[in-house]
């Protein structure tokens, strides 16, 4: 398949890349300093903080997916570049009338109001004690900007006419990649604290070719 990956140079885009080359897939890959890419990809540099339209629909152009790793190298002061990125990246998608865009989001944004789902549940059906209590409070205070800037970035999509689908994993880590973890549809995971980054984009790769994720959130976890 041809694949447009964007923020390809990231934590999770770069193991999107890795995954995607091992699979035989046409990549391209969308990253503010494609040079620290690997060979063996088509490279587009872009710089998703003040997004280019023409560099994206180029980009994006004849994609059978995009897939978007976006987010901010530091969430405390970088808040908005998501929101922003995924507008600009949508907006390219519809004027190339490509259709398949995959994101990541975060756990915690259930709950966040936006403008177009003011009234959302007040905790994540999926959550237990410890986080509808303890952890997401914690989160929300630490990085309470970069989850409203996240739900945001979801309403676009909802509002997009595109085949989306949202993933929201916990905390990230630097493990290595296990194949194994657990996902549930518009929900988080049930004790599921923390993932490695290499799985959820293996589990995004996945989705690709799963027609009935499309139009849902699913969250992932160990």
């Amino acid at each position: 398949m041809k694949l447009t990956i964007v923020a390809a140079t990231g934590g999770i885009g770069r193991h999107l890349v890795e995954q995607a080359v091992a699979g035989g897939h046409d990549v391209t890959a969308v990253a503010r300093r494609p040079r620290e890419l690997p060979g063996g990809v088509r490279t587009v540099a872009a710089d998703l903080t003040h997004p280019d339209m023409r560099t994206l629909a180029a980009a994006v152009r004849d994609a059978d997916a995009v897939l978007s790793a976006l987010g901010p190298r530091n969430p405390r002061t970088d808040a908005g570049i998501t929101s922003r990125g995924t507008r600009a990246i949508v907006a390219a998608m519809q004027a190339e009338h490509v259709r398949r865009i995959i994101i990541v989001s975060a756990a915690p944004v259930g709950p966040v109001p936006v403008p177009g789902r003011p009234t959302p549940p007040r905790h994540d059906p999926g959550d237990g004690f410890f986080m509808r209590y303890l952890g997401v409070p914690l989160t929300r205070a630490m990085f309470g900007r970069h989850y409203a800037d996240l739900a945001v970035t979801e309403q676009t999509l909802r509002d997009s006419g595109l085949q989306w689908t949202v993933s929201r994993p916990p905390k990230l880590t630097d493990k290595p990649l296990t194949g194994t973890y657990r996902t549930a549809w518009n929900r988080n995971i049930r004790g599921g604290f923390s993932v490695p980054r290499a799985d959820v984009a293996h589990h995004m790769l996945a989705m690709v070719n799963q027609p009935d994720t499309i139009e849902q959130v699913v969250g992932i976890a160990n």
